[in-house]
């Protein structure tokens, strides 16, 4: 499918272009925006790598790596990076992801994101089972989640080498017909 453009109440989800890279890099290459990620700051170059390997999978077949900016619709400003992405190892299911920039956390922002994904997800590609992984110490991802009807689903011990350390995974997921906000409801 492409292209992507979901909307919810403030936000848009759309497809990369070559004029995101320095957004996406305001988000990526943000200390605080990355503090509970998988990864460090990336640099501007890695960012334009990985914005041009977004654009590059919206428009493999089939289409496995579904990787969006998040829009806030007033300003037409590129606030957040949004993926999600086939898991290989389950039949019709996906992992998902995301960052906001700092200055938009904690009005909601979050959790419009993470409807937005999951709509694509249910909605748009008729999986059944989408799951996320989050920090044990990123408290707002594990609210956003479960206020999206997501059911934490355990630990993942030792599971991501960030920052000189192994950190653990708090993993949560949903499936299609616990999903809320269907279209087709």
């Amino acid at each position: 499918m492409h292209p992507v453009t979901r909307r919810e109440a403030r936000l848009d989800l759309r497809e990369l272009t070559l004029d995101d890279v320095d957004a996406v890099h305001s988000v990526y290459g943000n200390v605080e925006a990355t503090e509970h990620l998988s990864f460090t700051p990336r640099s501007r170059e890695e960012v334009s790598a990985i914005v041009a390997g977004s654009m590059a999978s919206a428009t493999a077949s089939p289409r496995e790596v579904y990787a969006l900016g998040v829009v806030e619709r007033d300003s037409s400003e590129l606030i957040g990076f949004a993926r999600l992405a086939a898991d290989p190892h389950q039949q019709r299911a996906a992992t998902i992801g995301g960052a906001l920039l700092p200055n938009a956390w904690g009005v909601g922002y979050g959790r419009e994101t993470l409807r937005l994904l999951l709509a694509l997800a249910f909605d748009d590609l008729n999986l059944h089972r989408v799951w996320a992984a989050r920090s044990p110490l990123n408290i707002a991802a594990q609210r956003t989640m479960v206020a999206e009807g997501m059911t934490e689903e355990g630990r993942i011990r030792g599971h991501v080498y960030v920052r000189g350390a192994w950190r653990d995974s708090i993993v949560y997921g949903i499936l299609r017909e616990e999903w809320g906000h269907s279209q087709d409801s």
